[in-house]
């Protein structure tokens, strides 16, 4: 009697190399001209690290991308701790600051970006007397916009953790900052990790607003490197494949971040 068939799963593909694949066959398609204009010649050129306006044109780009990075680290650094300590409020016993806290998070919240930018730039510094460079007004947007959605994260992960944990804490004679630094927050931060890697990844890709005040950030750069070059398939499409790599890079790294707190927490 012939033993019977054995039907294997095959093991899905990891999500990074997946994106990878979609990545390369979508940029494939765009640069050999897929269903667009057969008679268009693509002027890459402009591009061209052997040449020196090539090079030039990369190093003009490239700086852009640094300057995204910087503003969008230092602007979730401040949101992360913003939030937090909105998200303590919340969390308090006191009527006052939770009523703070519902507050700013509803009214952050329902303010969209681009207005809440005009309104720093412009506005801001006509109530305080002071003035903001286009790096401070966007860092000071970014990050008080983004507090309102962190608040919301470290509420729901500090809530998530068993109430018993806390009486745990309490049987051993740990004071309340001493549970909260040692019992309540490390978890809370392993169920919460997913959603801030979400948030950083929407505030890389916001600080492209930022572009409007005239912060030499990468889409700004983009748009005047295309006043001069008036290559815009090109210029557009390096500008998309810089965010691409880069919020990809980010979402490998906080996968990787996951992984290796899972293994920690087991």
């Amino acid at each position: 009697m012939a033993p019977p068939l054995v039907m294997r799963s095959r093991t899905p593909s990891p999500p990074g190399r997946q994106a990878g694949i979609l990545l390369a066959c979508a940029l494939a398609c765009i640069l050999s001209g897929c269903g667009g204009d057969a008679s268009y010649q693509w002027g890459w050129y402009i591009f061209n690290p052997n040449l020196p306006k090539g090079a030039s044109n990369l190093q003009f780009m490239l700086t852009g991308l640094w300057l995204t990075v910087v503003l969008s680290s230092c602007a979730i650094a401040l949101a992360v701790v913003l939030g937090l300590i909105l998200a303590l409020a919340a969390l308090s016993q006191n009527p006052l600051l939770r009523a703070v806290n519902r507050f700013y998070v509803e009214c952050f919240r329902a303010i969209p970006l681009l207005v809440l930018l005009l309104w720093v730039y412009y506005g801001l510094p006509v109530v305080t007397g002071l003035q903001f460079g286009t790096f401070v007004a966007g860092l000071v947007t970014l990050a008080l916009s983004d507090a309102a959605f962190e608040a919301e994260i470290f509420r729901a992960g500090i809530q998530s953790v068993p109430r018993g944990q806390r009486e745990a804490a309490e049987t051993l004679g740990l004071s309340r900052w001493k549970t909260f630094r040692f019992v309540i927050f490390p978890q809370a931060i392993r169920h919460i990790l997913p959603a801030l890697g979400n948030q950083f990844v929407y505030v890389l890709k916001m600080s492209s607003l930022v572009s409007v005040v005239g912060l030499q950030e990468l889409t700004r750069r983009a748009n005047e490197l295309n006043v001069t070059e008036y290559r815009p398939l090109e210029i557009y499409t390096f500008l998309v494949v810089e965010y691409l790599a880069l919020i990809l890079l980010v979402s490998s790294g906080v996968r990787r971040l996951e992984r290796r707190m899972a293994r920690g927490h087991r």
